[in-house]
């Protein structure tokens, strides 16, 4: 018995084959075909939205937006590998029209459109939004880290140049004159040829290695991203009312509710947060007294009084107000030393001669926080906000690391894994086909 055999490759066909018939009804592509042939080219800050009477043709923006659209959905972000794929992946051939651009010219759309395709991500949210996919009542905000280009030396290079600089500078205001010109000539040079200077250290799986932090604001109805952003700052502590102003922006309501983890524990972006109608659920981190083996007293067992303006301790004793640190945003309550010296539970409350209190500025914001947080709300942070990160680092990149350099590259590249996301979840939910219709009609 033989063996199933295709056809010779010198065989001619009789008839024509069409591309059409290799790609299902319900493929990906059609989505996406569907999608940017909806987009304003020209309003979003497309470059060459409208083909230029004279000189020689360029490529249409929508095709090559559409190129990376399947790039990042199909783990192909090399503008080379990308270039490979258009000679002999047949849905891109369907997809393109059998268009073959160079690696430069693919590199350099997606190098040139940051604000562009960071435009076009928000018209698929508005999409989603008009369908009904995002209700914008609970919002949940997290960050992650994604690696830098630059290498751990590289970084470090930079680090001891700015030191070397910064100490010259200040022995030229100390009148000191032993500076070499010629050394602090060819630090400067370094400086200015490092293709990264903004990656710092952040610590990703237990290692600092130069990455960037990488915000979302996911609505929890069908975990679609509604608005990201790229951070230098390796904490969160600073971000929970921009995410939240953007989530805002990005969604037109002016009420809704916000889930994040503790790493966002700030009092004074809480109250800034419920002022303007987004009413925050996060963990407080509260200090810890640990001195005496974590046996003393805690802060729960004083008790405030508004009036006054004071605490009183389990000993029914008054702690008055001494300081303000405007800096750390505290005030500090001490009571006094006769009291303490002669308390019969300062063995239980403090090693010092006398007991201290330090009280958050925005106290009672923290306390509302407090009582709002319940172990459901933080349970659908969870389930919401950290599937698009696992998708995005592993499905859509492969790895989480970057392969644009510095913070514009970083900032292009989330862009557009971003609204890759945004249209794999919204083709899970409705459906290829369903999708496509909708898509069409719009």
């Amino acid at each position: 018995m033989g063996y199933i055999k295709g056809d010779g490759r010198n065989q001619g066909t009789l008839f024509p084959v069409l591309l059409e018939d290799f790609v299902p009804t319900d493929h990906v592509c059609r989505v996406i075909d569907a999608f940017v042939a909806k987009l304003d080219m020209s309003e979003l800050g497309f470059e060459r939205a409208q083909a230029a009477e004279t000189g020689r043709p360029g490529y249409d923006p929508r095709d090559l937006l559409k190129l990376y659209l399947y790039g990042y959905l199909n783990q192909i972000r090399s503008s080379r590998r990308l270039e490979a794929e258009c000679r002999r992946n047949v849905e891109l051939m369907c997809l393109l029209g059998r268009l073959y651009p160079d690696h430069k010219s693919i590199a350099e759309f997606r190098r040139m459109h940051r604000d562009a395709v960071t435009a076009a991500g928000a018209e698929l949210v508005r999409f989603a939004k008009s369908c009904g996919l995002i209700r914008g009542e609970w919002i949940a905000i997290d960050g992650s880290k994604f690696r830098a280009v630059a290498s751990i030396d590289t970084v470090r290079e930079r680090l001891s140049l700015r030191r070397y600089l910064d100490s010259l500078e200040k022995a030229d205001q100390e009148l000191q004159t032993d500076v070499d010109p010629n050394a602090v000539q060819a630090a400067l040079e370094k400086l200015r040829q490092n293709p990264e200077t903004e990656a710092g250290y952040m610590l990703v799986r237990q290692q600092a290695l130069p990455a960037y932090n990488i915000q979302t604001a996911v609505d929890t109805e069908h975990a679609l991203i509604v608005t990201h952003a790229v951070v230098l700052d390796a904490s969160d502590i600073r971000c929970l009312r921009p995410m939240a102003e953007a989530a805002k922006k990005a969604l037109g309501v002016n009420n809704f509710q916000i889930v994040a983890d503790a790493g966002y524990s700030n009092g004074e972006q809480f109250a800034q947060c419920e002022a303007a109608g987004m009413i925050p659920h996060v963990p407080v981190m509260r200090t810890v007294n640990n001195q005496g083996d974590g046996k003393l007293f805690g802060r729960e067992e004083f008790r405030y009084e508004p009036d006054s303006d004071t605490y009183v301790c389990p000993a029914d004793r008054r702690l008055l107000r001494k300081n303000t640190n405007k800096k750390d945003r505290y005030i500090m309550y001490r009571a006094s030393s006769s009291d303490c010296g002669t308390c019969s539970l300062k063995a239980r409350c403090t090693q010092a001669p006398r007991r201290g209190l330090a009280r958050h500025l925005y106290e009672e914001a923290l306390n509302r926080m407090q009582d709002r947080v319940t172990p459901e709300a933080m349970r659908l942070r969870r389930s919401t906000v950290e599937h698009p990160f696992a998708t995005i680092k592993y499905r859509i990149f492969g790895h989480p690391r970057l392969l644009m350099r510095g913070l514009s590259g970083a900032k292009i590249e989330i862009g557009l894994a971003t609204m890759a996301y945004n249209l794999k979840r919204i083709t899970n939910v409705l459906g290829a086909t369903k999708l496509t219709e909708v898509l069409r009609q719009a």
